[in-house]
């Protein structure tokens, strides 16, 4: 999947937020730290919902810190997505398509709703959590996770995620 398709891919699920699950099975989060399955489904769901609420911030955004911060996450995010693929193909693996979590569908809906003075303070918020995940979810497959290649790669965006974290961190600082 590349970045066309990622954003496709973004687009219809937030699109199709309301509606029925899909039919494939979605894998485990619990199983993301060990499974190749797993972490490429999760790892792409949550590339998917950083890039498509930030797209949202930079859209309704007044604020530049929280425009550029948007603007570095789908930049990063893009190409963790790219280099996560690339390697997954590299090492003979199909990433599975990924899909939003309900949660997430419910937290760009939220995003989606929030009035212009609470936009910036609702996206920081939910980022800060979904970071945390991701980390978490990152640090747990390189440690243990089923495909070497992938295991690199994971913890490759770690500093990543936790140079994202300490940003948001900071963000929230400073926004009302």
């Amino acid at each position: 999947m590349n970045f066309k398709q990622l954003i496709l891919a973004a687009t219809a699920a937030v699109g199709l937020a309301g509606s029925a699950s899909a039919t494939l099975p979605t894998p485990n989060p619990a199983a993301a730290t060990r499974d190749n399955q797993a972490f490429l489904f999760n790892a792409g769901a949550g590339d998917i919902f950083e890039i498509t609420s930030s797209v949202m911030a930079i859209q309704h955004s007044q604020n530049p810190q929280v425009r550029a911060f948007a603007s570095m996450l789908i930049s990063d995010h893009t190409n963790l997505t790219n280099n996560t693929l690339a390697t997954a193909k590299a090492a003979g693996v199909m990433a599975p398509p990924p899909e939003l979590s309900p949660m997430q569908k419910s937290m760009l809906a939220q995003l989606a709703a929030a009035s212009p003075a609470s936009f910036d303070r609702v996206y920081l918020q939910q980022q800060l959590p979904a970071h945390q995940m991701a980390l978490q979810m990152m640090q747990g497959y390189a440690a243990q996770g089923d495909v070497p290649q992938l295991r690199q790669a994971a913890g490759g965006a770690v500093p990543i995620v936790q140079n994202h974290i300490r940003e948001v961190q900071q963000l929230l600082g400073s926004v009302r």
